[in-house]
This record gives C-alpha cells, structure tokens and sequence, in this order.
C-alpha cells in the first residue's frame, strides 16, 4: 500500500507549480520541466485514489438494499483494477534518471573479428540510425573512421530528441554476431563483436573543464575513404590531460568542431562520473541492465538462424533482419520492463 501522505504531497506540489505557471511567477523554465515530469505521476495518482475511493463507496452501497446489487456487480471489477492501477503508479514513482529526458552520444567500436567486426560495426551503426529515424530523432555522426572494406573502424554519433537516453542506454555493451563473412569461401560461420557506448548529454550538467587541463589541436579533415579532403585546417583534436580521453570533430567549420568535441568530452567525462557513482551503490547487485558496463557481453545476433539473444534478460526474438533494420522497440520495451521490476523489488525489501 502506498502512504496516501506522499500521493497528497505530489500532488500538492503539482498544483502549486501549475498555479506558478499561470501567474507567471518563478522560474517559467524550471517550472516547466517539473509540470512535465510530475504530470504523467499525477495522472496515476489520480487514477489510483479514484479508484481507492470508489471501492469505499461500493463497500457503503452493501448496506443500502436499493444500490447493494449494483455494488456488488461494481466491486469484483474494481477490486480486480486495483493491483493493475498500483503497480503502474508504482512505477511512475520509481526514481528517475536526470539523464533520461536528454539526447544522448552513440559510440561504436569493432571488438575482436578484424575485419568481419568492422563489418559488423556498420550494420551496427545503420541499425541505429534506422531506430532513430522510426522513433523521430536527429541522428548526426560527429567523427567516422572507416575500414578497408566498407566497414567502421570507429564511430562518434549526436543522437538528439526527447527520451533518447532513456531508450539507448540499454545498448551499452559488448554485441556479438556469428554468421558467415563475405569474405569466407568455406562457408564456417564466424564470430565477432563490437563495443557500443551511449553517454547521457551533459549540457545541463555542470562539467567543470580546466583550460589547463585540455591540449587543442588542429588538423586537416578528410572524408570517408580519404575523399573530400578539406583544405584548411578544419578538424579539431581535444586532448583531456588528467583522463587522456581524445575527442576528434571534423565538420567544416573549425568553431563548430570545437563546440562538438567540447560537448562530446563534457558527455565522456559526466558518463565516467555517473559511473563512479553507480560503481559506488550496485557493487552488491548481481544486474547490470541499464548500468552501461562496457565490457559484458550483452547480445548475440545469429545470422544464419535469424536469432536475436539478449543474455541480460535471457531473451530471444527470431526477427532478426527488422532488428537490424530498426525494428528495437521490442527488445527495449523488455530491457525497461526488467530494470522497473529490479527497482520495485530492491523497493519492496
């Protein structure tokens, strides 16, 4: 059961920002992101006292002989609503990650494979671009190395839209595939991987960057392939001291690169912070869905079976050409739906 003093408090404060907001007072912006976040919250609320109290007034309609037949053809149906309508409200309370709402960086690098993983990085990396364009996001690679063979060497991208993290942070990890490579005459089905990273936005973050902690460099820019070099020196190189992390942009114009590779740094560094803190508070819990562990092996892609295999949540979907495709939701959906029953268990301890 959850304390009726809290719901009232939630929606006390709903109320009050709401009023903020038609006089004007206060911060407009902050306000406004804290309508957003405590509506959907509020809705459940309301949607869970009212059923509450129409189970009350059922139970006193009982007593009346003029109303006791319809309240006992209400009563069965809501008491069956209940469990339902708790359960999402409980999930609405769940402590949400600040990060969530935000855009987000997609990092892809080839694992073990040669150039079979580098292959697979771009499928990889087209995968995501398709998810972004079905779910209405601003997809832009930032930095792109490519391989001999049409394949990525590496890959930087700005995913941007409402909810991307909150969506994408599930895909960091280490992904698997195991088919026949094209460049294999024997026709043996090989196995390679790739690494994704997905690092929350930092702008709203205070990231503080020391101009003496960072070495910018500029280079020429070349296209994919070494096509289209750029004549000038456009691309910039950023070189974070104390972490020895390196961001490259290479757009056209050098101040743009700037701003991109410092955005990208600041996201590097605020990720390397969140995962401090998460280190910090999970270091007795068994899941990592959701914790963005670079190193596990997270999902197998099977080729000639076209089996999908997320190992978090022992999943297995056979429709593996729309996932590649784009087709993400599923398994995402799945991987929240785990992660919101991990959090109302470690609650309910």
């Amino acid at each position: 059961m959850i304390p009726e003093e809290r719901l009232h408090q939630i929606t006390q404060r709903f109320e009050f920002i709401e009023a903020s907001m038609s006089t004007g007072a206060g911060d407009i912006v902050a306000l406004g992101r804290e309508y957003a976040e405590l509506r959907p919250v509020v809705d459940q609320v309301r949607n869970y006292m009212q059923v509450v109290q129409d189970i009350a007034d059922a139970k006193v309609m009982l007593d009346d002989p003029d109303m006791k037949e319809l309240a006992e053809a209400e009563l069965p149906e809501l008491t069956a609503q209940l469990p339902v309508i708790e359960e999402a409200l409980q999930i609405a309370l769940l402590p949400k990650d600040a990060a969530d709402n935000g855009s987000a960086i997609l990092e892809i690098r080839p694992g073990t494979g040669g150039d079979e993983a580098g292959l697979f990085a771009g499928d990889l990396l087209r995968m995501y671009q398709r998810y972004a364009e079905n779910m209405g996001w601003k997809f832009d690679i930032i930095e792109l190395s490519e391989g001999d063979l049409g394949g990525v060497k590496s890959v930087t991208a700005n995913v941007v839209g409402e909810g991307v993290f909150a969506r994408l942070k599930y895909e960091s990890g280490v992904h698997r595939v195991q088919r026949v490579p094209e460049t294999e005459s024997g026709g043996r089905v090989h196995t390679s991987a790739a690494t994704v990273a997905v690092l929350p936005e930092a702008k709203d973050v205070d990231i503080d960057i020391q101009p003496n902690d960072i070495r910018i460099d500029t280079m020429r820019a070349s296209g994919a392939g070494g096509q289209h070099v750029n004549t000038t020196d456009s691309a910039v190189r950023i070189t974070h001291l104390p972490t020895g992390i390196i961001v490259v942009s290479a757009e056209k114009s050098q101040h743009r690169n700037r701003e991109i590779a410092m955005n990208v740094l600041k996201a590097r560094l605020y990720d390397a912070e969140r995962q401090k803190i998460h280190d910090e508070r999970s270091a007795d819990r068994k899941s990592q869905v959701g914790s963005g562990d670079r190193s596990e092996r997270i999902r197998t892609y099977n080729f000639p079976q076209g089996r999908l295999s997320d190992h978090r949540i022992n999943l297995t979907l056979y429709k593996l050409d729309a996932v590649m495709a784009g087709d993400l939701d599923e398994i995402i959906d799945a991987l929240i739906s785990d992660h919101q029953a991990a959090l109302l268990a470690e609650m309910g301890q």
